[in-house]
């Protein structure tokens, strides 16, 4: 009776590692990459690319043919749709276009496009359920948010939301800059980090409502005079949140609940001698809430690579990794946590590192794909 209990447990043990086994390959072996890239230097736009896992490589599917400058680009959450800004100015004002993605196929077909009512459009998101895009207009100091048709197409903005303030730093605080706007895990909230105002403003969202964002309460996380926030990102377990400052170079580490930032650590993604030019610039966590990383331009052209503690969400510094490329504008790591790929926009090359787990400590593949001026690096699970 014990030896056939045993080996009932042994088979059923060998049958879930081996269902397990064939669910993993069956879900994460591929997946689309979507690149936004700066036009006129010989770009197409956006383009789209297979990346496969066991290999660590990336095989072209498509591109665009006729985008400007969609410097940065978001897969809606069903998978469907793709938004991405068309970062112009003045006499050719900023806008962001809609476009039908294929999951099959992984070609675009380009829906529409709204002006965004300022100039230099440098982010976009959509809340949870897709119903509503938001864009972050840089030189325009603003935000804007567009109800969504059942088509994936944009509406023409039902709202804008105009910034105004300065900061310490004259030549790059002189007014407000939008870089970004984070909807909270729990979707209820909109952070924007502002890098001329140096503050995270914070907006309450109700997709119901016809101007759906309002001021929180309280309306703003100031941050040290002089920071320029850029980027922000949240935790896994939605308890902390990781803001990268551009201007220094830091990043500032927060609890966070109900909308409320609260400080609790504030750190250097350069070493302590760097006397080089700063211009930290994209903030991500692994999918385990391991480890952060944070992409730094200038003189540096590295990833600060920081270990994070699972009770407080403080950070410890791990090992700094060069990009292999100059202004690492943007990065991303893949959904299984085995690849981090840099867009390198001044080298035009996004190169692909493959990452231990363990550790966080990342090492080159020698694979490389060769774009002209990459910004932005997105993933979507491919459906076959």
């Amino acid at each position: 009776m014990n030896d056939n209990f045993r080996i009932n447990r042994l088979l059923q043990a060998t049958i879930l590692l081996a269902f397990s086994f064939i669910s993993f390959n069956c879900i994460a072996q591929n997946f689309y990459l979507v690149v936004g890239t700066y036009t006129g230097t010989g770009s197409k736009g956006i383009y789209v690319y297979n990346f496969n896992v066991p290999t660590g490589k990336a095989k072209w599917i498509s591109n665009t043919d006729s985008v400007t400058n969609p410097s940065y680009l978001t897969i809606s959450h069903n998978g469907k749709y793709i938004y991405a800004v068309n970062e112009t100015n003045g006499e050719y004002p900023g806008k962001v276009s809609a476009f039908s993605f294929n999951k099959h196929t992984g070609s675009l077909h380009f829906l529409n496009s709204q002006f965004t009512g300022g100039d230099d459009p440098c982010y976009v998101a959509t809340n949870t359920n897709d119903a509503c895009v938001v864009v972050a207009n840089y030189t325009g100091g603003s935000l804007s948010a567009f109800k969504v048709n059942n088509n994936g197409a944009l509406q023409p903005y039902a709202q804008l939301i105009q910034h105004t303030g300065t900061s310490i730093n004259k030549e790059r605080q002189e007014k407000a800059h939008v870089h970004e706007t984070v909807f909270s895990p729990d979707n209820n909230y909109l952070l924007a980090p502002d890098l001329g105002m140096d503050q995270v403003s914070i907006y309450k969202f109700n997709q119901l409502k016809k101007r759906p964002l309002t001021p929180s309460d309280p309306p703003y996380a100031p941050i040290t005079a002089g920071s320029g926030p850029r980027h922000i990102t949240f935790h896994p377990n939605k308890k902390f949140a990781y803001l990268v400052n551009e201007l220094s170079g830091t990043v500032t580490v927060y609890n966070y609940k109900n909308g409320e930032l609260t400080r609790i650590q504030e750190v250097a993604t350069h070493p302590e001698n760097f006397k080089g030019t700063i211009g930290s610039a994209e903030i991500c966590t692994s999918p385990d809430g391991k480890f952060l990383y944070v992409s730094n331009r200038g003189d540096e052209n590295t990833i600060t690579i920081f270990s994070i503690n699972a009770t407080n969400g403080k950070l410890k510094l791990q090992s700094y990794q060069s990009t292999n490329g100059k202004a690492p504008r943007n990065f991303i790591i893949d959904p299984t946590g085995n690849y981090l790929l840099v867009a390198n926009q001044e080298t035009d090359n996004i190169v692909i590192f493959k990452r231990d787990k363990k550790t966080g400590l990342l090492k080159m593949t020698g694979d490389e794909i060769h774009i002209p001026k990459p910004v932005c690096l997105q993933m979507a699970e491919i459906k076959n």
